[in-house]
């Protein structure tokens, strides 16, 4: 479908008449604080200004630390539009486009215990700490692949019991766990991945016209290189945009 009604899509995904799109500061990748609510940066950023322009309408930005914080506000009325990674959990509540950006989930762990692999990491038994509700919590509780998962609240909490030597190392975004080990001389980030994390536009999923046309729009903005250049200017030309 790609023909729409703009009247009955704006109706439908903004019934406020604004566009209110949550924003996960959980995700480096995908977006930063600006200097005020209304001026963060980053590719989800740019994909919601797109979408509020292409449905003529304004566009408002609520702000959640945490993705589960997103996920577990899902058809309350609260936002319109979302930017999370894909789990299965979620989709019970959220209908997702395809995804967007693809990035990686890997382990932070410490230098001295040679820790290479999934199995390492079981083996050697590390606390591991983790967001709770974050998608990379999420597949690890369902895949039990980290020793000893320890579940915290916010990720400045897990850097702090990481800090405080109450936990071995941390699971999270790549890019985050790169950031850590800058200031972690005696960490390291694994090369290999424990997951891909696709990440994807939802919205609530009784909205169904409105999930189609956000499906459609973010089909047009990765082929026609919206995405990438948004990553691109945002310092992440790393970043998968998946075809």
């Amino acid at each position: 479908m790609t023909d729409f009604s703009l009247d009955d899509v704006r109706r439908e995904i903004a019934p406020s008449g604004t566009l209110i799109c949550a924003l996960n500061h959980g995700n480096v990748v995908l977006v930063r604080r600006g200097p005020t609510e209304d001026t963060p940066t980053g590719v989800s950023v740019d994909i919601a200004r797109k979408l509020a322009e292409e449905l003529s309408l304004q566009v408002r930005f609520r702000h959640f630390d945490r993705a589960g914080d997103v996920s577990g506000s899902a058809g309350t009325g609260e936002w319109d539009v979302c930017f999370l990674a894909i789990d299965p959990k979620r989709a019970e509540r959220i209908a997702y486009s395809s995804p967007y950006v693809q990035i990686e989930g890997a382990f932070l762990v410490p230098k001295a215990r040679e820790v290479r692999t999934f199995a390492d990491v079981d083996r050697t038994g590390l606390k591991i700490g983790a967001v709770k509700g974050s998608a990379y919590e999420l597949f690890l509780s369902r895949n039990h692949v980290a020793g000893t998962l320890v579940r915290f609240d916010s990720f400045p909490e897990a850097a702090a019991a990481l800090n405080a030597h109450e936990i071995d190392g941390l699971a999270g975004v790549r890019q985050a766990m790169q950031n850590v080990a800058k200031d972690r001389p005696d960490c390291e980030v694994m090369i290999e991945p424990f997951m891909a994390i696709p990440q994807a536009v939802g919205v609530s999923s009784d909205r169904r016209l409105a999930a189609e046309y956000v499906a459609h729009l973010v089909r047009k903005l990765k082929s026609n290189g919206f995405v990438r250049n948004s990553l691109d200017r945002s310092g992440h030309d790393g970043v998968v945009v998946p075809v």
